[in-house]
């Protein structure tokens, strides 16, 4: 499942931003915040960079040739 972080406006005019919401696709995860957030404007959405993206590792060669 995809993670897609939206931006809305409430009914009441309030603003939020980043509300992540998972789903097979965009459609699903609009679905979904239309049931937790009832007659919001949705203002924006983008992909969420999936956690694994974001770490980065050393190979091992590297760390075992470190000084003690």
């Amino acid at each position: 499942m995809q993670k897609y972080a939206f931006s809305i406006k409430t009914r009441s005019g309030q603003f939020i931003e980043r509300i992540a919401i998972a789903g097979r696709d965009r459609e699903d995860a609009e679905r979904k915040l239309n049931q937790m957030y009832r007659y919001c404007e949705i203002v924006g959405c983008e992909p969420c960079k999936s956690a694994t993206a974001r770490v980065r590792s050393a190979p091992a060669e590297d760390l075992l040739s470190l000084p003690p």
